[in-house]
């Protein structure tokens, strides 16, 4: 675990962490963090799908997971929805969407970057994979860090 205190604080990390939880409380969909100073591929997204396997991501039920990857340093940022969300999202929501994370970097706000990719989308995996009274929480909430 690297030490990202640098850009990221303790208090930050929990806002990140609580706009995780508030995303996927009306939703069976899942959202993952993962930060790291440098990418250690030669290709962001690359590096994205492998963080997405080794955290699972790709084991929920309907196939519903999304990741926001960072790569601080490297000046990198990816989203991966997996096959469920993917196949339901507008063509164009992932770049809309990494936009607005992209925008509050560039400000150095890395928290509130996060937050809003977070919850825009939160809510598209809500309009399409609604909570059911028997969803389970499938993957942790807790940001990943390498």
């Amino acid at each position: 675990m690297s030490d990202l205190s640098a850009y990221i604080s303790k208090k930050e990390e929990k806002l990140i962490v609580n706009a995780i939880k508030t995303a996927e409380k009306n939703t069976s969909g899942e959202i993952r963090v993962h930060i790291e100073k440098k990418c250690p591929a030669d290709d962001a997204f690359d590096r994205a799908l492998e963080v997405f396997e080794k955290l699972d991501m790709h084991k929920t039920e309907l196939q519903n997971g999304v990741l926001l990857y960072v790569a601080i340093e490297d000046h990198k940022f990816v989203i991966c929805g997996d096959k469920g969300i993917n196949d339901v999202v507008p063509k164009n929501f992932w770049e809309s969407t990494k936009d607005i994370v992209i925008s509050n970097f560039k400000i150095g706000n890395y928290c509130k970057g996060l937050v809003d990719g977070i919850l825009k989308a939160g809510e598209e995996l809500k309009a399409h994979f609604p909570y059911q009274s028997d969803d389970e929480n499938e993957l942790s909430d807790q940001i990943s860090k390498a």
